[in-house]
């Protein structure tokens, strides 16, 4: 399904409705904030998520929230509230199931700037040519996003957070990255790990000023299948 524009609350709401199943915990975490350090947040209320990221949103380089659900006693933390200069953030051993698979296409270029449309561009063309490459080894459809610089593809998944799991994703992540990373586009092997926090898909993606060659875009999913199964993994 091609999704149509949305407010930016809307989207982010609709992420949340997406990522989080009633009742989760995830971490809204806002790295690299100058003064006020690190900004974070435990939540289990959409509704308040999305109150308190349009109050930050467009001030700070990006807002991210944990990919997979935490520990619910973590909403103790900051219970859904942001709060400046967080001292301890979600960990690993913090995540109570892999819920989402993340292949991330990120332009080659220097840290701390937005990409240009044309990078931004190749980073989704090299996404959706890697859909079809998995779709072809039998992955089903995927959530499709922009995450504002490049582009990310969602698997659902159904997994342990233990160490057979971590070995799992880094062997798929490394799989991807040989078969589609370019010269121009990577495919970022990084993001393996349970904690892993991603964009708040309708927030803006802000890295260096925004010129009219590197603007600031906004995040936002692309597309979301009608049916979205677990992707099988052994």
């Amino acid at each position: 399904m091609i999704l149509a524009p949305t407010t930016l609350r809307d989207e982010i709401l609709r992420t949340c409705r997406l990522l989080m199943a009633p009742g989760d915990v995830h971490e809204v975490r806002i790295p690299k904030a100058g003064r006020r350090g690190t900004i974070a947040g435990y939540f289990n209320d959409a509704e308040r998520l999305a109150d308190a990221v349009l109050a930050i949103n467009g001030t700070v380089p990006g807002v991210y929230v944990t990919l997979n659900p935490c520990n619910q006693a973590l909403l103790a933390r900051a219970a859904n509230r942001l709060q400046e200069r967080a001292q301890v953030t979600t960990a690993d051993a913090d995540i109570l199931r892999r819920r989402w698979l993340l292949i991330d296409f990120d332009p080659v270029r220097p840290s701390g700037i937005s990409s240009t449309n044309r990078e931004h561009g190749r980073a989704v063309s090299a996404a959706c040519g890697a859909w079809d490459d998995l779709r072809g080894a039998g992955f089903p459809d995927p959530i499709v996003a922009d995450s504002g610089n490049g582009a990310h593809l969602l698997y659902r998944v159904d997994l342990a957070n233990d160490s057979s799991a971590t070995e799992l994703v880094k062997h798929i992540l490394a799989g991807v990255a040989a078969r589609c990373a370019t010269d121009d586009i990577t495919v970022d092997q990084t993001v393996f790990n349970a904690g892993r926090i991603v964009k708040l898909y309708g927030t803006l993606a802000c890295k260096g000023d925004s010129l009219p060659d590197r603007p600031h875009r906004r995040s936002r999913l692309l597309e979301i299948p009608d049916n979205l199964p677990a992707l099988e993994l052994h």
